[in-house]
């Protein structure tokens, strides 16, 4: 097949390629620019669209032996995946830039150009697999290195997308894939992991926005996300704030808290009003939710017609939880036998069958139905 290996400059994607290129595969390398400017959204090793990473990228292909190219995609991703990103926050949401830039960039955009190119395959250094099922059907699994494991993030892409896709590390563990590197001669071997968002410098992300909203929706609309911290127990103002997107539900640190709350017990975020600028806080027990509804539904396969009891993640690295999920047309009704904490609109709400991936929803809203933990 002809393949298109997509190489952030990092160990992962370069082990893709090479595998990919020794199974025999046309293999072309390319790395996204994803900025105009690489230095505008962060430097160093932390991200993924650094020119050093493109330089990495680049020498790497070379040590492979497979033709190299450089993809604008700066627009496009600017466009779906930054100003999403504004978006959501702008309305009291916290999104996964990542999972948009797998469902928009990696496995649209660049699959398209692929296809349109006379290529049959994009290859990611991505871990998870892609099966065949019993019907034929293209199947996404969670990889092997359940520590790695990066199925949620790619919980977007549906059956046509999973069918022109290669993840070739899926069943190898991170260990063994940086010991290839370094067989192999890939300099990258013991290059850090990226972390973080990759356009955001330090990982600040409320700093970042504090920066860019103004210039988004308009410095008089940007004034209006300050606000009262309310606590949700005894109603009192407990401090201000100077921005409603510095926060997240569920989060204990960085709150500032001018006055502590009546019972003296610590404080979580609980819910976020951008048009009032509220943020309300309050215990820890208050968090918690097993009900969640969500969505813009985007199914691996086909849409599910009957309820299922299956699993639900719901962070990229978190816990699994039992549930029932019900959908009912673009609106997916997730009943979690197993409570969590910490839930927000606008994740992902990532539905699996054992290791398969059914597809995933975004969060609109949760509640606690049953007794508080």
């Amino acid at each position: 097949m002809k393949v298109v290996a997509a190489m952030s400059g990092g160990v992962d994607s370069a082990v893709a390629a090479a595998r990919a290129h020794e199974a025999g595969h046309d293999v072309t390398g390319i790395h996204l620019a994803l900025s105009r400017n690489p230095a505008s959204y962060r430097s160093g090793a932390r991200g993924c669209c650094t020119i050093e990473d493109a330089n990495d990228a680049r020498r790497a292909a070379d040590v492979i032996g497979i033709p190299f190219y450089v993809w604008d995609l700066s627009e496009r991703f600017h466009e779906d995946v930054v100003e999403d990103f504004m978006d959501e926050y702008a309305v009291g949401r916290t999104p996964n830039p990542c999972l948009r830039c797998n469902e928009k960039i990696k496995f649209a955009a660049v699959l398209d150009r692929a296809l349109a190119l006379g290529f049959d395959a994009v290859a990611t250094g991505h871990y998870a697999r892609v099966r065949t099922g019993a019907d034929g059907a293209s199947e996404l699994h969670r990889a092997v290195d359940g520590g790695k494991d990066q199925s949620y993030v790619l919980g977007v892409l549906t059956q046509h997308q999973l069918a022109h896709s290669m993840f070739p590390l899926g069943d190898t563990a991170k260990p063994q894939v940086r010991q290839e590197a370094a067989a192999r001669g890939l300099l990258v071997a013991d290059k850090p992991d990226s972390h973080d968002i990759c356009f955001v410098a330090d990982g600040d992300n409320a700093g970042w926005l504090r920066e860019k909203l103004p210039e988004r929706v308009g410095s008089e609309r940007a004034h209006r996300f300050s606000g009262a911290i309310v606590d949700a127990v005894s109603g009192e103002e407990l401090g201000r704030h100077d921005g409603t997107f510095g926060f997240t539900i569920g989060q204990r640190k960085g709150l500032r808290l001018g006055n502590p709350a009546p019972d003296g017990r610590p404080r979580y975020v609980l819910d976020i009003e951008p048009v009032s600028g509220t943020v309300t806080v309050g215990p820890r027990e208050a968090l918690t939710v097993d009900r969640i509804i969500a969505d813009r539904p985007r199914w691996c396969g086909s849409s599910p017609t009957e309820p299922i009891e299956g699993i639900v993640q719901l962070r990229a690295h978190g816990a699994e939880h039992r549930a029932r999920i019900v959908v009912c047309g673009d609106r997916v009704h997730v009943e979690l036998r197993d409570p969590a904490q910490g839930i927000a609109p606008g994740q992902a709400a990532v539905i699996y069958d054992g290791t398969r991936v059914v597809g995933s929803a975004t969060i609109v809203s949760t509640e606690r139905v049953g007794p508080a933990a």
